[in-house]
Order: structure tokens, then C-alpha cells, then sequence
């Protein structure tokens, strides 16, 4: 059974950090693609970041990049959010998410088939 765990959110005040990991169990996903998403009340839940599976390529919504790192340890089937200098807007729960599209770096919503519980972030000002 495929299972993927978040952990890591939690109350920062504006211009903090937070670290979100993403354990993945169940299977091996080291060929396909993983992605934050985050869905903050009465909005979508929007691609924040991706990263292929070999970590070549990434990828940043315009509202994260510079302040935001996707990694990933295939060898312990786990990905990581860094997120730096937070601001109040980065409200919202993360997801990790895994594609069904293998060798592939893909920002389509429905290319995620695998999808965590998430992860409260909030951020004070």
C-alpha cells in the first residue's frame, strides 16, 4: 500500500524558515516525479514546487521561487520543501504529491496520482 507521509509544518512568524519532508512507503518512486502542492481556505490547490526523478530538474511557482528549495533522497524515497524568508501568504497546507508519469519532470495536476495527508503551514505577521 502506497504511502506518503508529511511532516515538518508548523507556526513561523513572516521572514522564518520551515523544512516539510514527504516519506514515501509502499513502493519505490526514484523514477518518478514529486511535487508541493498547497491549498490555502476557499483557493485551489496550486503546484508550488517539482523535481524530477534523477533531481536534474525542478521546478517553482513564480510566488516561492528564490525562497523556496525542492530536494529529493531517492535512496530513502523521501522528498524535502525548504522554505525560507516565509511571508503570511504562504499560508496554507502543503501536500506532497508523486506522479504516474515515469522519467518525466511534469507540472500537471492530474499527472499526481499519489497524495499525502498534508501539512498545516501558518505564518504570522
Amino acid at each position: 500500500q502506497v504511502q506518503l507521509v508529511e511532516s515538518g509544518g508548523g507556526l513561523v512568524q513572516a521572514g522564518g524558515s520551515l523544512r516539510l519532508s514527504c516519506a514515501a512507503s509502499g513502493r519505490t518512486f526514484s523514477s518518478y516525479a514529486m511535487g508541493w502542492f498547497r491549498q490555502a481556505p476557499g483557493k485551489e490547490r496550486d503546484l508550488v514546487a517539482a523535481i524530477s526523478p534523477s533531481a536534474t530538474s525542478t521546478y517553482y511557482a513564480d510566488s516561492v521561487k528564490g525562497r523556496f528549495t525542492v530536494s529529493r533522497d531517492n535512496a530513502k524515497n523521501t522528498m524535502y520543501l525548504q522554505m525560507n524568508s516565509l511571508k503570511p501568504e504562504d499560508t496554507a497546507v502543503y501536500y506532497c504529491a508523486v506522479s504516474n508519469r515515469p522519467g518525466v519532470l511534469t507540472t500537471r495536476r492530474y499527472d499526481y496520482v499519489y497524495w499525502g495527508q498534508g501539512s498545516q503551514v501558518t505564518v504570522s505577521s
